[in-house]
């Protein structure tokens, strides 16, 4: 006799009131479907799967024992954030992840209001439930601040700056270490959860603070014995002591996968009055799906993939990914100069380091999510005669800007900046868009910024780099593959500051950086199709500045436009700001900046980005010729 199928949960809960009506023993079967959800949705979208995986049973377990979104949840990074939207109300919207128009891959406030605070960077969210849980206090309103943080994001400083800062909000604040990769914890199992269960009890809690006032009668040393001898013995049996330090009371570790272990202490700590509380959960990336759980990065970021199989649809062959370009090239530079060693941030693969510690790995250091050290770490490297190179996103560069300025630039070390995802990124959308490095870079006294048009100018960067000992240099480049040029055998040093001409015309010039050459070249094949003699030149360096080819070019052009993947501030101001000082303005010249524009834009495919910027071959001829319009002495050759 086969056993009636389930009533599926899933359809039942829109939001998390729905949630918290069913029985915790149908919870298990709310969760296996949740995870199916999410397998399902990811393998049409893409996205990030393995973390979301490893958090299903917690994502159910916290909506269903705290009181969302009174109590505000906040998701550091938010890669693990889909079953989380899927229980609050945007089930019907999952397929649209990271697609233009649908729902981002991260939390964003204007989204939901379960999405209390937006994050894409790590290591923010302890320092926001903070800021949640005090002014809920100041206030006198319900409310906790629940941060959950993986062991990843605990790498960074800021996490640790906010728990030693969080002991005033006591029992306001909840932190959910999600430990799914450094094994810090003993292992997990009946002794460990039944001795977290027990130090989150009401009558544990109770008899502690009993004993506690007792003690504080008999005076301030015998307490502050009592007091240590209690927490040292907790955090042996526990691991808890760095967190009791900081003023949390430690909870854990807790099996993260067992409803039954996690429900009855997350009960606990919510109706206890000690806090500030940090709960240690033990869980697996990619949990219950065997792709995920098989693969060495537990399927973190996917393409869309055959739910069936796990094969993921990539597209096969074309050019090398820029990435790659980078850590092959800087590899075999190390192979003849021993000086030569790379920094990345928690972010190998993603920056091409992966490539150089295979065939270097003893002068490959991955620091963890802490840019600012990385960068320090980098300027001690070069102070003491190495050649270090930092490779990290033009967005995360900026966590460690003062360090750049200080530790770096102040002091003229030679670090080398190898700058990834410059420029827009697609479905990773305005939070990993890198926009503002050109800006904040080629502001500073002392620092070379270079961005690469394709894969042979970065490699030719690259070895520039490794050869410039004169000061700080960086150099920018686009996520995904490259051109399709082929990458010389015996590369180039460029000269610092210098230009080249691609195409040589004579009324108009496109002045580009980087990786929209491309575009340029085809807005000048559709000049010269109406008869405007186009230049194009591929600046290679936002600073310093080819003053010598600018000047030329503007006192033989009639229009010059200058284009880059960056927001204002960047080459074309640099570029407007000589032409003033020299005077090159003052006759009938026209001069226009194409740039990023002034918002954050959404998550979509990169080329709509790329189009609702207006930085595409079309664009580029429609600024010269709106240019043209407005000079008197090029209407008739712009109506012609």
């Amino acid at each position: 006799m086969t056993s009636r199928p389930k009533t599926p949960l899933l359809d039942t809960v829109k939001i998390p009131d729905d949630l918290r009506k069913l029985k915790q023993s149908q919870l298990r079967q709310l969760s296996d479907e949740l995870r199916a959800e999410m397998i399902d949705a990811v393998g049409t979208t893409g996205g990030h799967l393995g973390s979301g995986l490893g958090v299903v049973e917690l994502t159910t377990a916290i909506h269903y024992v705290f009181d969302t979104p009174t109590d505000k949840l906040v998701w550091d990074v938010g890669h693990q954030c889909y079953p989380h939207k899927i229980l609050t109300g945007r089930r019907d919207r999952i397929r649209t992840l990271r697609q233009g128009g649908g729902l981002s891959g991260f939390t964003k406030r204007a989204e939901s209001e379960y999405d209390p605070f937006g994050a894409a960077h790590s290591s923010t969210s302890i320092s926001a439930a903070l800021g949640f849980a005090m002014a809920n206090k100041m206030q006198n309103r319900p409310g906790r601040g629940i941060a959950v943080i993986g062991d990843g994001a605990m790498s960074a400083g800021m996490a640790y700056e906010a728990m030693n800062n969080a002991e005033q909000a006591g029992n306001r604040l909840v932190v959910i270490l999600n430990d799914n990769d450094m094994s810090i914890a003993p292992p997990v199992g009946g002794l460990s959860a039944y001795l977290a269960r027990m130090v989150s009890s009401s009558e544990y809690l109770g008899l502690r603070s009993m004993a506690s006032k007792i003690a504080k009668k008999l005076g301030r040393r015998v307490w502050g014995g009592l007091e240590k001898a209690e927490e040292y013995a907790r955090g042996m049996a526990t691991g808890g002591t760095l967190f009791e330090e900081l003023g949390f009371y430690y909870v854990g570790p807790i099996d993260g996968h067992n409803l039954d272990h996690l429900i009855p202490v997350l009960e606990n700590v919510r109706d206890s009055e000690q806090g500030p509380v940090l709960i240690h959960v033990v869980t697996q990336k990619g949990k219950g799906y065997a792709p995920a759980e098989n693969s060495a990065d537990k399927y973190h970021g996917v393409a869309k993939f055959d739910v069936v199989t796990g094969e993921q649809k990539k597209s096969k062959g074309g050019p090398p990914a820029y990435q790659n370009v980078f850590g092959e090239t800087l590899a075999k530079l190390a192979n003849d100069d021993p000086r030569i060693c790379a920094i990345t941030a928690a972010m190998p693969s993603g920056t091409g380091v992966d490539k150089f510690a295979k065939a270097h790995p003893d002068k490959a250091f991955d620091v963890g999510i802490a840019e600012q050290h990385g960068v320090t770490f980098a300027a001690g490297l070069a102070a003491e005669g190495m050649r270090p190179f930092a490779a990290i996103y033009s967005t995360f560069l900026q966590r460690a800007y003062d360090q750049v300025v200080h530790d770096v630039a102040i002091q003229n070390l030679p670090v080398r900046f190898a700058i990834d995802r410059a420029g827009l990124v697609g479905a990773d959308g305005c939070t990993h868009a890198g926009s503002f490095d050109i800006t904040y870079l080629a502001t500073l006294p002392n620092m070379v910024v270079m961005a690469a048009a394709d894969e042979a100018e970065l490699a030719h960067m690259t070895y520039t780099a490794a050869e410039y000992d004169d000061g700080p240099i960086a150099f920018r480049y686009p996520r995904g593959a490259g051109t399709g040029v082929e990458i010389p055998e015996t590369l180039e040093k460029l000269a610092i500051g210098k230009g080249r001409v691609v195409r040589e015309g004579t009324k108009v010039a496109i002045l580009s950086l980087g990786a929209r050459l491309e575009e340029a070249k085809k807005a000048a094949d559709q000049l010269e199709a109406k008869g405007l003699s186009t230049t194009v030149a591929d600046m290679r360096f936002a600073k310093p500045l080819d003053t010598a080819l600018i000047e030329k070019l503007m006192r033989s052009h009639e229009v010059v436009v200058t284009v880059e993947e960056g927001a204002v501030g960047g080459l074309g101001a640099h570029v407007l700001t000589f032409a003033s000082d020299s005077g090159l303005t003052d006759g009938g010249l026209k001069v226009r900046t194409m740039r990023l524009p002034d918002l954050f834009q959404d998550h979509d495919d990169p080329a709509k980005q790329y189009d609702e910027a207006g930085l595409n071959a079309p664009h580029i001829v429609d600024t010269v010729l709106n240019a043209l319009r407005h000079n008197s002495a090029g209407v008739e050759e712009a109506r012609a």
